[in-house]
């Protein structure tokens, strides 16, 4: 475990917060994080956290009523295990890389602890959500940071960026960057890192969905292997984002969420927003795939997306 935050650095808690040690021992915004809460790491949040475990930084997170994949990740990544109020009284920087639904439950916590330091969230969220997470870090005294993630799991020569913004991003970001992390600060608004990130996926991972389901409506028709020669002549990296369609159906159980929050940040913005929550819709009825070894095959896509819709 790190060891605890110097006496110095205590401040009284702001009249009615939880009297808890995370309402003590803030640093400003602009300070060096040392000790960083990442919560709930992932296969992306572990290496992101590994990153910054490379950097010199103490990374903490709560492994109670976790996976034991989630410790194994975790204790490969050099994360330190603990609980949350003993990290948040030694943490300056709070990370969120969680499953989109999560966000805002799991930024509460933290706020209700009466934490008053640096807050970011990555999770891929919409801007509306984002900014009721920072309505939150406001109310609690605390700083907050809009964060998006694009790319995958930085580790190996895999890389990923960590999009910034609002008024502390620009502090931040360097101090995040690392071997196979890139970060960059965005101009704008409080919420623009999010706003990214939703138009993002809203092609990368709703267009793998569409592609799932026109696999199934043209097998559903007998039209299937017709519709691959035409695609080999027309459209040559078909075969390509399907086989990348089947590798990524194990994450399917959570970028429904993401789906459903791509949709918001569309109909948000006065846009059409029913193609994303068909996505999510798709993505819900491959949720079976979680966590499988191997990508299943096409058939096995076709047949969940039938079986799910009776």
């Amino acid at each position: 475990m790190a060891d605890s935050p110097p006496a110095d650095n205590a401040a009284a808690a702001p009249p009615g917060a939880p009297t808890t040690a995370a309402a003590t021992g803030r640093a400003g915004p602009g300070a060096s994080p040392t000790d960083i809460l990442l919560l709930h790491p992932g296969a992306m949040g572990s290496a992101v956290g590994e990153v910054w475990h490379g950097l010199g930084l103490r990374v903490h997170w709560l492994p109670e009523g976790r996976s034991a994949a989630s410790s194994r990740r975790a204790e490969a990544a050099g994360l330190l295990g603990t609980d949350l109020d003993t990290a948040l009284g030694r943490c300056t920087l709070v990370a969120s890389i969680c499953p989109p639904h999560a966000a805002l439950t799991v930024a509460a916590q933290v706020f209700e602890r009466g934490y008053r330091g640096l807050y970011l969230d990555a999770n891929a969220i919409s801007p509306q959500a984002s900014a009721s997470i920072a309505e939150l870090a406001s109310r609690a005294g605390a700083q907050y940071v809009d964060g998006g993630i694009i790319g995958p799991p930085p580790r190996g020569n895999a890389t990923a960026r960590l999009y910034l913004s609002g008024p502390h991003a620009a502090e931040l970001a360097p101090r995040l960057a690392g071997a196979g992390l890139s970060t960059q600060a965005l101009a704008g608004g409080l919420c623009q890192a999010s706003a990214l990130k939703m138009a993002f996926a809203a092609w990368n991972k709703g267009a793998q969905a569409l592609l799932a389901d026109v696999h199934a409506l043209a097998d559903t028709h007998g039209v299937r292997e017709a519709l691959e020669a035409e695609w080999a002549l027309l459209e040559p990296d078909a075969a390509e984002r399907t086989r990348r369609m089947l590798t990524n159906a194990p994450k399917a159980w959570r970028w429904s969420g993401e789906m459903r929050e791509i949709a918001d940040t569309f109909g948000a913005a006065g846009l059409p927003e029913g193609f994303h929550r068909a996505a999510a819709e798709v993505y819900d009825r491959l949720a079976g795939f979680k966590d499988a070894a191997e990508p299943p095959p096409l058939a096995g896509i076709v047949a969940a997306l039938r079986r799910a819709g009776g």
